[in-house]
């Protein structure tokens, strides 16, 4: 845990109530000791450790000392424990900010955990025969050795078909994720109480008709320069990613205008080597990254990636907690490393927008799903059949056979189908025997079928998606990597653009206003323009990956080919191994695009190698 803080490593503990709680504190508002952590309250009855920040805690402040709290410091932390010593868990809903947070109750001898309504900084937890454990990351739990590993057969499914575990579960059997939103209340060693308090993000059916789009976009930026403005309290430095994209210039320009302190705003890039996104179907970054800096008058950092981040798969892995097949995981990782270098402790990241006012592809892909699925099932089974039939090695045809993959099914299952990489049928049958008989293919889109059940009657279809990108999508993954990979660098990441109050005014935004025709994120483009030039306002999508299909094919064969070997797939017993070389042959011959499945498999067996059989990557010492 020491990279998430390497700035004072503490612990307290309680041998008659059997209770230790540690902290390792990344230093960022009020330096002093005075924000030293486990906390304790003044009366000793409580004992706080928190990682994250509240943003809202001056206002927070200054209310309590209107009632006559006196404090020590002038940390967040010691806010957020005095609101706690006064309202107990009625406060989660009042803080604006990310937050990972356990009280004991040395009274009551209990315990009171809460995970940040958006699920921006993690919390896991395992309840085992000796009693509860819990940490901002797995690898705490397991290398200290509070959980045995086992893997749950089911995330398997989950990492092969959309490479995260939705949901409270991971890959790790017994161990758990505390749910954005969630608290919990534990005592004698086990969970006596878990409730939801909050869900912002749940689709709400009552919304005006129609909605002004010029007031409605000027709330919009005043909504993203507000939240941006709260998100640059901070004793140390701070600097923002810059991609070039509409989210990460967006951030950089408010934080550019209003920052304080000597110097130009830091900002951070990267350049993926030999033009190779082309490849993959998407715009090349770096030049809009280059406009933008020179547009803000920022400044911007570059680091170059090629085949030899690689060399950091299994070392990517081990920081990530799970077997995550998603390389733009090592992009945050080395433009952390870059900025913490730099001196820099705090950057802002982009992340969000796509998920709360469209922006990806299947958001376009399922509202065109009116032209065509009110068909007969017959007719909509030719569709996917035909479709699936297209070459794969052309990005644009590629698209077009994913969005119709699920043609033939409902219409709750083909919006979840769309989050997969791969279909049930085909990961189930990449599974072992052993698997395949515990399991179904439905188990792959169960969770976000599950999800979709609590979603209101009279919620539309696209806010339905966006429901399913900000509980799982956001969440599992990308906010997951986004605070292991930073925090590997002893980088906190900060997320703007999923402000609570902007958060709740995207909710209430109509869907014509987000994805309007073949634009996404219309309503906020409209906001951005008097702001940022109209050409990376309205520019190509760009993914933060890198060319994994070329590198697969190219300075990944080697470890493929030794990694997933018959003879190691079946020592290891999860996937099939017959099924599985003949995935890679029809791979590398170009007969189906089975990347991200491959480099699921790949990642999987890397983590094994790691949380299971003990090599890890990373040396504690």
């Amino acid at each position: 845990m020491r990279r998430r803080g390497p700035d004072q490593l503490m612990h307290w503990d309680d041998a008659s109530a059997n209770i230790w709680l540690g902290h390792a504190r990344l230093s960022i508002i009020d330096l002093s000791v005075a924000g030293n952590q486990p906390m304790h309250s003044p009366d000793g009855r409580w004992v706080m450790v928190y990682n994250g920040e509240i943003y809202n805690y001056r206002e927070l402040r200054a209310e309590l000392e209107a009632v006559g709290e006196q404090f020590v410091g002038h940390s967040d932390s010691e806010v957020f424990l005095r609101l706690f010593m006064r309202e107990g868990s009625a406060c989660f809903s009042r803080l604006n900010g990310i937050f990972a947070v356990a009280f004991w109750d040395r009274h009551e001898r209990s315990m009171t955990l809460a995970r940040d309504p958006m699920g921006v900084k993690p919390l896991y937890f395992a309840e085992q025969p000796h009693g509860f454990a819990f940490a901002s990351e797995i690898k705490a739990l397991i290398r200290g050795g509070d959980v045995v590993p086992k893997i749950n057969k089911a995330a398997v499914l989950h990492h092969l078909g959309l490479l995260w575990s939705p949901g409270s579960d991971t890959i790790v059997d017994g161990v758990h994720k505390l749910l954005p939103g969630e608290a919990m209340t534990v005592k004698n060693g086990a969970v006596v109480q878990r409730w939801i308090y909050a869900d912002p993000t749940l689709p709400s059916v009552h919304r005006p008709a129609t909605a002004n789009a010029e007031a409605l976009a000027a709330k919009v930026h005043d909504a993203v320069e507000t939240a941006v403005q709260r998100q640059l309290v901070s004793d140390v430095p701070l600097g923002a990613f810059l991609s070039g994209g509409l989210d990460s210039s967006s951030i950089a320009a408010f934080a550019a205008r209003h920052r304080t302190g000597p110097g130009k705003l830091q900002c951070f890039s990267i350049e993926i080597a030999d033009g190779a996104q082309a490849a993959e179907g998407f715009a090349d970054d770096l030049p809009y990254a280059r406009k933008v800096a020179q547009h803000l008058d920022v400044d911007l950092h570059v680091v170059k990636a090629n085949g030899s981040m690689l060399d950091r798969l299994s070392e990517m892995i081990y920081y990530l907690d799970e077997p995550t097949a998603d390389l733009a995981a090592i992009n945050t990782l080395l433009i952390s490393e870059l900025a913490r270098a730099q001196g820099i402790t705090v950057l802002l990241s982009g992340a969000g927008g796509d998920d709360i006012f469209t922006g990806y592809r299947r958001h376009y892909a399922l509202m065109q799903e009116r032209f065509w699925s009110w068909l007969p099932l017959p007719a909509r089974s030719s569709l996917a059949g035909l479709t699936g039939l297209l070459p794969k090695n052309i990005a644009q045809l590629r698209r077009i056979a994913k969005a119709f993959q699920f043609a033939d099914k409902d219409a709750d299952t083909r919006l979840a189908g769309y989050f997969g990489w791969i279909t049930p049928t085909d990961a189930y049958a990449l599974l072992s025997a052993d698997l395949r008989a515990e399991l179904t293919p439905g188990d792959m889109l169960a969770p976000l079928l599950t999800s979709l059940s609590h979603v209101p009657a009279g919620a539309t279809a696209l806010q339905k998606m966006l429901y399913l990108e900000c509980k799982h999508f956001l969440v599992d993954h990308n906010l997951n990597y986004a605070d292991k990979m930073g925090m590997a660098a002893s980088i906190e990441i900060r997320v703007p653009l999923l402000d609570h109050d902007l958060v709740a005014l995207a909710m209430g935004i109509p869907d014509d206003m987000k994805q309007h025709g073949r634009i996404g994120k219309w309503i906020f483009k409209k906001a951005m323009e008097p702001v940022l030039p109209h050409e990376v306002i309205y520019r190509p999508k760009s993914g933060f990956g890198v060319p994994l299909r070329q590198w697969l094919l190219g300075p990944l064969d080697a470890l493929l080919q030794d990694t997933l070997s018959p003879a190691r797939l079946k020592a290891r017993g999860i996937f099939d191994a017959e099924a599985v070389v003949q995935l890679l042959a029809a791979n590398r011959s170009g007969q189906v695009d089975a990347s991200y499945s491959i480099f699921a498999i790949l990642c999987m067996e890397l983590w094994c190698v790691q949380y299971l059989d003990g090599q890890f990557a990373v040396d504690l010492t």
